[in-house]
């Protein structure tokens, strides 16, 4: 039988704000277990959450970016649970009136096509503290600092019918939020996480099958391999007689594999009910214009500009654009050279081979994007060759210069463009290799072709890789075939 995955995403987003969603209380990440919870966060009697505007600010430009319709009027709920790091018994969130609505999100695939990922809603809400057990033998360590940090959960309709196509979308997700200034999307700080909603069906069916899913994936790669190893589980307990439960799973990455952790609850387990402490939050027309005056140009509308205004293919304009980060440095580069096609081809090529290897951010480059530029700029004038150029990149690389022109005057790396030069070098390489000459102009035409890579080795070499090989080519066919 064949089977077809059905996928729907929950990406919790942690928002950008200084401050917690209902108090005051910093969000920063790393501190001292439970000294960034105060007793709003607590729930201490007495006491009166005061939302922060600034989150909902967030919300909305998330929602407009994603063309949402706008919950004009939300209301927040209390989401009621045990769990030893909820110390109040119950979440603040939203249910039946989000603050944003319907939208979509457009993604691209490895195959270069585009897809369209409906999104359900997205909506505020706080933050549970965090559950320890690595420290504790036996035991479990609660650490409050996390509960009541703002987050915004954005649930995707399951229009998603791959891993691939999952891990696409989060990484779709994760550059528009950081675009927009709202998340850091740091994945191993937690702040983006994601829970997968999984399930098969026969293909041609039009039944959704019994989803599972899984909870707080924090990597692209965990959530490929999550979603892989679940739709073959779902599918083998299928042929082997079994029924898929309704259940919450964990994604164990040590040994790959997805294991049962609860039954799945329903939206009437956790009751529901709107929170007596907060007002509903109307948002004004005129606020959400001001916002849309304010959105930055978005990961689309970057791709398609570097596509018509640089002539990138999509594929390039794609890389590019896919962080604010990389696409701005990009920009930097070409401001500075000139050249958007070799600005493109030593961003995604030198650079980013250099950044994975010593695993930096290009904000953590050692080569800034001035130093790039003019790096490229003495390529255009044949100052130094492409070869060349790579030692100095790695030279800028290493700190031994603040610019291309100080390493390549100071390694004496300027490229040798005098004709008369070249030619003398030629004489003197074609005379210590008389036979071989002889031997290529004896050749029929398929050989000499595989010869002259030979002599132009040897040029090169001569000349400590100096000679334009441009020049090289041109002066050394016309000696040999002289």
């Amino acid at each position: 039988m064949q089977w077809e995955t059905v996928i729907g995403l929950e990406i919790h987003a942690q928002l950008a704000t200084a401050s917690k969603i209902f108090s005051g209380s910093a969000t920063t990440f790393g501190a001292e277990p439970n000294t960034q919870a105060s007793l709003v966060d607590l729930g201490m009697p007495g006491v009166l959450p005061v939302l922060n505007e600034n989150a909902v600010r967030m919300a909305c430009m998330f929602g407009l970016a994603v063309d949402a319709e706008i919950g004009e009027r939300n209301v927040f709920a209390r989401k009621n649970y045990f769990y030893p790091d909820l110390p109040k018994g119950y979440q603040t969130s939203q249910m039946d009136h989000p603050i944003v609505g319907r939208g979509f999100l457009d993604i691209t695939l490895e195959d270069g096509t585009s897809k369209r990922i409906g999104i359900t809603r997205a909506h505020l809400e706080e933050d549970a503290g965090k559950s320890l057990h690595e420290d504790f033998h036996g035991m479990s360590g609660i650490d409050l600092n996390r509960a009541g940090t703002p987050l915004l959960e954005i649930v995707s309709e399951p229009d998603i019918r791959s891993a691939k196509e999952a891990v696409a979308y989060v990484k779709a997700i994760h550059a528009l939020v950081r675009y927009l200034g709202i998340c850091d999307g740091n994945m191993a700080e937690g702040s983006l996480r994601c829970d997968c909603n999984v399930s098969v069906r026969p293909k041609g069916q039009a039944e959704f099958g019994t989803r599972a899913e899984i909870k707080n994936v924090n990597s692209f790669r965990f959530i490929e391999k999550a979603i892989n190893h679940e739709v073959q589980r779902q599918i083998e307990l299928i042929e082997d007689g079994g029924k898929v439960v309704q259940e919450t799973r964990l994604y164990d990455p040590n040994k790959d594999e997805t294991r049962s952790m609860r039954s799945k609850e329903e939206a009437n387990d956790y009751r529901y009910f709107p929170c007596p402490d907060l007002l509903p939050v109307v948002i004004e027309r005129s606020f959400l214009e001001e916002l849309r005056t304010q959105l930055p140009e978005l990961p689309v509308q970057k791709r398609e500009r570097f596509e018509r205004e640089f002539g990138l293919s999509a594929y390039d304009a794609s890389v590019l654009s896919a962080s604010r980060e990389m696409a701005d440095y990009f920009e930097q580069v070409n401001a500075t050279c000139g050249d958007a096609k070799l600005a493109a081809n030593w961003v995604m090529g030198e650079l980013s081979s250099l950044l994975n290897k010593d695993n930096l951010d290009i904000e953590q480059s050692p080569v800034s994007a001035g130093q790039l530029g003019g790096l490229i700029l003495r390529i255009k004038d044949n100052t130094i060759s492409g070869k060349i150029a790579k030692m100095v990149f790695e030279a800028l690389a290493g700190g031994e210069g603040a610019s291309a022109d100080e390493v390549i005057e100071r390694k004496g790396l300027k490229q040798v463009t005098d004709s008369g030069a070249i030619e003398a070098m030629l004489d003197e390489v074609l005379a210590a290799n008389a036979a071989q000459v002889e031997q290529y102009r004896a050749s029929d035409e398929a050989k000499r072709g595989k010869m002259f890579g030979f002599f132009v080795g040897q040029a090169m070499k001569a000349s400590r890789g100096k000679a334009n090989p441009q020049q090289v080519n041109e002066l050394l066919k016309k000696k040999l075939e002289g």
